[in-house]
């Protein structure tokens, strides 16, 4: 059974800093572009950064450049999203999904998890 499981969610300072996970089972993460997006209460879910399957090359959204970093570990079947200076308006649902195309689009995003909430608050 093909499944994406986030964990590392939670609440935080602003300034701090969190690592989310993205654990596959039931397929090969390293075949796939693996996106993070992030819903907040009353707003559209945001692509956050994706890291790709042939190269491994990375991107992200300009709000977040500089202060998070995708990785993955193909030995463990898991992506990771670190987040470094959380800022309040981070907090939201965050999301890890996987392409069998390579994409890092919402729209062509195959599979998802079903979230983890990171909460940025004094």
């Amino acid at each position: 059974q093909v499944q994406l499981v986030e964990s590392g969610g939670g609440l935080v300072q602003p300034g701090g800093s969190l690592r989310l996970s993205c654990a596959a089972s039931g397929f090969t993460l390293d075949y796939y572009n693996i996106g993070w997006f992030r819903q907040a209460p009353g707003k559209e879910r945001e692509g956050v950064s994706c890291i790709s399957s042939s190269d491994g090359s990375t991107s992200y959204a300009d709000s977040v450049k500089g202060r998070f970093t995708i990785s993955r570990d193909n030995v463990k079947n898991t992506v990771y999203l670190q987040m470094n200076s959380l800022k309040p308006e981070d907090t939201a649902v965050y999301y890890c999904a996987a392409a069998v195309m390579p994409t890092c689009d919402y729209e062509g995003m195959d599979y998802w998890g079903k979230g983890t909430l990171v909460t940025v608050s004094s």
